[in-house]
């Protein structure tokens, strides 16, 4: 499918694979400077594809030798390709065997087989396999795997890889062997190995069908105390696999391996999940809430991947939303159940939703725009994206809003009972859930619903509301439009859900439904009504949308003080904040606060019956980013302030209500990572933060006081560290030997560390002080530009996260970003390629910063050795 290094692939383009490799055997013999792989497979010929060559990926490899049928062969190489033209004709299987040598100690890039902390790891999607051995590197290739690791047993005692071990033992000289068999045919893109000096936390479990299992968590020695939390995670994603979706698990063992260098979250090897260990370690000393929860979904995503991605796969990486799509909503909805109350669920709801509005939203309106199946790409790493995946969800659950609940279950039992050990499309899934539910909305309206994969951009709902006293009508008139994106100027109506409800004047529902929009303009009419209602709109935020409603501020005050949805009554929160924002800086620059705003935050934090969770959700105010992507033209640094300022004067006005909330909520007694408990613990952390801005204003001594003993008393790493951010975030004094104080205890916790570099990177920048702090710790004897996790926690930090301190009017936070780009470039492309989307919406600042921005990454791109993962970001962003 890629003929040249840089040669755009289309998916107009795909072609069926001209051979299929039906069964793989693969012999290790691991070491970190030259290790040998011999690679066996049975290839046959397709019977579909008229007769070619076998034209082979490989990536940075060694061959040695070249056997077909047992003899020597001709072969040529075609740039990385190895390309065999005289093979036995017809359609029989014939051996083909490749022997190669690659060198994991030098490989930076984290793909393919690498070294890290002296034991190997894998890293296969989307195109590591080449890396490996010569193979035909494509999902819709799928093969039965049997593998044999060879390594020294005292330096790498455990060997791990896919499915079944069905032999071990040593082999003479101080080496040993491990067997392993996966009994499931897969593409090469879920292979994975493991090698090294690790230790296992074992569970075995019996199955709703009666099937026993043997779930395993490896980690380095010393690790193995926090790991209690991800196996945890892990049993009760089985459990709800099995009871939502009747998905069993279908191998003898299960198992999760941690790592500290690795480019992802997590990645779903059959059977042999490979994660960062930020997703499995977590302590109540070490981790906080957030990492809690985060352990939880990302173990869910990658054991439901299992079924949705490993047992269907795509057919090509243009669907690769068919599996991460579908999972991500796996796990929101895995997540939300394990929640259990409503208001929980809301929660999780509204920070999904957050993600999606602060993260995709923007790329919907950037220079990376892109379907939720792409038509194109020059790197597929550059598309795993928000679009695809958070997207992706949204897209699922728009589905199942059409079918229903049961419905789409029964659609998911047809889609993988249609298509178990297949690779298919996009289209394939949609069609299985709309059959499955003949007469639905989703059949009735496929054809304009599979819009949602093949147009890129976020549609805009314009409602107008009319009431008519004479009959006691209400109507709202819909219209949608979708902006145009890079490729793609004309669009097409949506198949759009808005859930919606009717408030009277006294906070009383007085009617909900649900309206389908799926043209242009069409009207919603609701007759019966004695006065006139607050509409509710795209409540529960049933489609990935922008509505455009010209609410006023008594229409969004009713809302938050009575809407029975916790989505929009958020939501209302949220409007009313942005419209003062916007206001200031579209205008003087300067906010002042109206009383309505404020007395309506006091009544939601002393509100008797809410919960402390959805109360800091309400409360925290929009992000920079999300604000800035309401304006035409931005100037982050005045966005910045003005927030600044609105949460100064929130934290004056309400102080006393804060001290109230932090005394009400910082209590919990033995630590517990679930929502109710979590929730106190946010809330308390945002009133502390408050109540040390506060103080920094009235030059009080009291509540900073209060937070550094808060910091260094607390039983947890939740409390701990929202002590800490109060103090930095607030710019007190004690931020300075606090954070000294706060390294000296957790010196030799990685992750710890991380959040440490991350919270100055991310402070707030006072004087410009925060370019020089960063630079300054990129010296520090912790930091390692290598480590993947700690180039997110200090780099991106500041360029991605901090807008006001990173768009710097002398440009010097531009500059930093190219030399980081390019330095990781060069070690790292993914990375890399992450981190250069920082400037993706640089086209919206206010001068200076956008020709400063504009510069940069002309420098970047000018650069003549750069990836393709980096250089189709930065030329994409160029575009005219």
């Amino acid at each position: 499918m890629r003929e040249g290094q840089n040669a755009v692939i289309y998916r107009a383009d795909y072609q069926a694979p001209a051979y299929w490799i039906d069964t793989v055997d693969l012999c290790f013999d691991l070491d970190p400077a030259k290790t040998r792989v011999l690679n066996k497979m049975k290839v046959r010929r397709n019977p579909d594809v008229p007769a070619q060559a076998l034209k082979l990926d490989g990536d940075e490899l060694n061959l040695a030798r070249v056997l077909v049928n047992g003899q020597g062969t001709s072969f040529k190489m075609e740039g990385d390709r190895l390309v065999l033209e005289n093979l036995p004709e017809g359609h029989e299987p014939f051996d083909l065997e490749i022997f190669t040598t690659c060198a994991p100690a030098r490989n930076s890039k984290l793909m393919g087989l690498y070294v890290s902390n002296e034991s190997f790891f894998t890293q296969c999607e989307a195109e590591g396999f080449r890396r490996i051995t010569y193979f035909l590197d494509r999902p819709d290739v799928m093969a039965s795997y049997t593998v044999t690791l060879r390594a020294d047993k005292q330096k790498y005692p455990v060997l791990l890889s896919n499915g079944n071990l069905v032999d071990q033992g040593d082999l003479g000289d101080g080496r040993h062997f491990a067997k392993w068999v996966d009994p499931h045919r897969k593409p090469c893109y879920l292979f994975a190995l493991v090698a090294g000096q690790l230790v296992c936390r074992e569970q075995k479990i019996r199955s709703r069908g009666g099937k026993d299992h043997l779930l395993q968590v490896y980690v380095r020695p010393g690790d193995l105390d926090k790991t209690e939390h991800a196996m945890n995670s892990l049993i009760a994603s089985v459990a709800w696999d099995e009871a939502r979706f009747k998905l069993p698990l279908d191998l003898e063992r299960f198992m999760i391996v941690a790592t500290s260098d690795f480019n992802m979250g997590a990645m779903e090897n059959k059977g042999l999940n490979i994660f960062n260990t930020k997703y499995v370690l977590a302590s109540q000393a070490t981790a906080t809430d957030t990492d809690f929860s985060n352990i939880e979904s990302v173990v869910g995503h990658e054991y439901f991947h299992n079924w949705s991605g490993n047992r269907v796969t795509c057919r090509d990486w243009f669907q690769l939303s068919l599996k991460e799509g579908l999972t991500v909503f796996r796990d929101q909805e895995f997540s939300q159940d394990l929640a259990g109350e409503a208001s929980a669920r809301a929660v999780k709801r509204i920070e999904d939703v957050r993600v999606l509005r602060t993260a995709q939203f923007p790329e919907d309106a950037g220079p990376m725009a892109h379907p939720v199946r792409p038509e194109q790409y020059l790197e597929i790493n550059n598309f795993y994206t928000v679009t695809v995946y958070e997207k992706g969800a949204e897209v699922v659950r728009m589905m199942q809003t059409l079918v229903g609940r049961e419905g789409f279950e029964r659609g998911i039992t047809l889609y993988f009972q249609r298509h178990d050990g297949q690779a298919v499309t996009c289209d394939d899934f949609a069609q299985a859930i709309a059959d499955a539910n003949p007469g639905s909305q989703l059949q009735q309206l496929l054809e304009p619903f599979r819009r949602w994969y093949s147009q890129a951009g976020t549609p805009r709902v314009h409602a107008r509301t009319q009431w008519d006293a004479a009959s006691g009508t209400y109507t709202v008139d819909f219209t949608q439009h979708c902006p145009p994106t890079p490729g793609q100027a004309e669009k097409q109506p949506s198949v759009i859900p808005i859930a919606w409800g009717l408030l009277d004047a006294s906070g009383r529902e007085v009617g909900q439904g649900m309206f389908v929009l799926t043209e242009a303009s069409q009207r919603l009419t609701v007759p019966g009504l004695t006065a006139e209602p607050v509409p509710s709109l795209l409540r529960g935020f049933s489609a990935p949308v922008i509505l455009e409603w010209d609410a006023s501020d008594e229409q969004l005050l009713a809302l938050l003080e009575h809407d029975t949805d916790p989505f929009n009554r958020w939501e209302a929160g949220q409007r009313l904040a942005v419209r003062r924002a916007l206001a200031a800086i579209e205008g003087s620059g300067v906010v002042e606060l109206d009383t309505s705003f404020i007395e309506a935050m006091r009544n939601i934090l002393r509100h008797p019956n809410l919960d402390a969770a959805f109360k800091e959700l309400v409360l925290t105010l929009p992000a920079e980013a999300y604000i800035a992507e309401q304006l035409e033209v931005v100037d982050p640094q005045r966005v910045h302030a003005v927030r600044e300022s609105m949460r100064e004067q929130l934290a004056t006005a309400l102080v006393d209500d804060w001290a109230w909330a932090y005394e009400q909520n910082h209590e919990n007694g033995a630590y517990s990572p679930d929502p109710v408990s979590s929730g106190r613990r946010a809330l308390a952390g945002l009133a502390l933060a408050h109540l040390c801005i506060a103080a920094r204003k009235s030059n009080d001594t009291v509540w900073p006081g209060k937070a550094y003993q808060r910091f260094k008393d607390a039983s947890n790493m939740t409390d701990r560290f929202n002590a800490l951010a109060a103090l930095v975030v607030s710019g007190q004094d004690l931020a300075r030997p606090a954070l000294d104080k706060f390294h000296g205890m957790f010196r030799d916790e990685a992750l710890v560390l991380d959040k440490w570099f991350s919270l100055q990177a991310g402070a707030p920048d006072r004087g410009g002080n925060v370019l020089p702090i960063v630079r300054q710790l990129m010296q520090h004897p912790d930091f390692n530009i290598r480590n993947p996790n700690r180039a997110r926690s200090l780099i991106f930090s500041y360029c991605s996260a901090n807008p006001g301190a990173f768009h710097r009017p002398d440009a010097a936070g531009y500059v930093f970003w190219g030399d980081r780009v390019m330095e990781l470039d060069a070690i790292n492309p993914q990375v890399a390629a992450r981190l250069a989307r920082a400037l993706d919406r640089w086209r919206k600042l206010a001068e200076p910063m956008r020709s400063a921005a504009r510069e940069a990454i002309a420098r970047v791109a000018g650069k003549p050795d750069l990836s393709n993962d980096v250089r189709e970001v930065v030329t994409r962003a160029l575009a005219d």
